[in-house]
């Protein structure tokens, strides 16, 4: 790896909202330019309206945020923050004019997503590309952080976090099934990305480092959204649910693998639906959390911070290497639609 200096880290991430009058802007933004009727829009303000209409996410950002700045610290990397989010304030035009007004010319991007897809990856890179132009920032260079599905420390934490559920429902982890949990997204999004390929490596490493074999667990998804006509991601966590109780199975782990934190879609799909229906059907469920601020996710971070700073070693573990830090320009194009031309596509 190439030494290189930076100015600045920028930290991106979707938001939400922070109080009960942010919950239907927040939504607008989110589906602005999407063709979704304004009842769906509503269906979904009661998800927030159900926590009291704040999302933890933004507080989970700073956490994060507030312990990556004592590792870097701890470990003399000077590289202040500055955050972004794609729907939620603070908005990333507005972090991109902070950056200009401190006169940064190279910048590291931290995108809060482990997976490689449209709406993951490439969309947040657009995101900031617009948020350059809105602030007039183009001579500002932005390189991504690669995604880390295989970084052996984002396994770790994982594998610890599913270890200590399976420990809440009984020692003997052979009578307990494993549900991996990621965001659904259309198969037309997922047939253009490696998504499919990295989350089902992800979910194989930690069961792995469990010693969990491969019939106890598997791959499902949540949190749906789009046309009931178009195909997307299956099986749906509730619909896999009621077939392992057909099974006959009674103890299961649900273990969000695709997400970071314990944000809504975590609280709301698992916590809330999922959980409630384990109950009906009189399963034993245990959820493990999401890496959040785990001292070994803030070193992870702090790694795949050096590997461009100082060179140091990618770090990966599984059948596949580290993933490239220079994104394509056909990577992970929106779906049914070629990819943006005429731009450079960021590190």
């Amino acid at each position: 790896m190439t030494q290189q200096t930076y100015d600045a880290l920028l930290f991106v991430s979707f938001g939400g909202p922070e109080g009960p009058e942010d919950v239907i802007p927040f939504l607008e933004n989110v589906l602005r330019g999407k063709n979704v009727p304004r009842e769906r829009l509503l269906e979904v303000s009661e998800h927030y309206n159900h926590f009291g209409g704040v999302s933890p996410i933004n507080q989970q950002c700073r956490d994060l945020m507030g312990a990556l700045k004592t590792e870097l610290a701890n470990n003399d990397i000077d590289l202040p923050i500055f955050w972004g989010n794609r729907n939620w304030e603070p908005l990333l035009p507005d972090t991109m004019r902070e950056l200009k007004s401190c006169g940064a010319k190279k910048v590291l991007a931290f995108i809060t997503s482990g997976f490689s897809c449209y709406s993951g990856c490439r969309q947040y890179r657009e995101n900031v590309y617009a948020a350059q132009d809105a602030a007039d920032a183009n001579d500002i260079e932005i390189h991504k952080i690669r995604v880390f599905y295989n970084h052996p420390d984002f396994v770790a934490v994982n594998a610890e976090h599913v270890g200590t559920a399976i420990t809440e429902l009984g020692d003997d982890a052979s009578d307990i099934h494993i549900a991996f949990t990621a965001h659904s997204i259309p198969d037309s999004m997922a047939n253009s990305s490696d998504y499919l390929k990295q989350l089902t490596e992800s979910s194989r490493l930690v069961a792995e480092q469990l010693q969990v074999p491969e019939d106890r667990w598997k791959l499902v998804f949540q949190s749906r959204s789009g046309r009931p006509q178009d195909p997307w991601l299956e099986p749906d966590i509730c619909d896999h649910l009621k077939q392992l109780h057909a099974d006959g199975v009674r103890n299961v782990v649900v273990a969000p693998i695709g997400f970071l934190s314990d944000h809504m879609e975590v609280l709301y799909d698992l916590d809330d639906e999922a959980r409630r229906l384990c109950d009906e059907l009189g399963i034993s469920m245990a959820r493990a959390i999401t890496p959040g601020t785990h001292p070994l996710f803030v070193t992870m971070i702090r790694k795949l911070i050096q590997e461009r700073t100082s060179g140091a070693e990618q770090q990966c573990t599984g059948q596949f290497g580290p993933n490239h830090d220079v994104c394509p320009v056909d990577c992970c194009p929106a779906p049914q639609r070629p990819p943006a031309a005429g731009r450079p596509t960021p590190a």
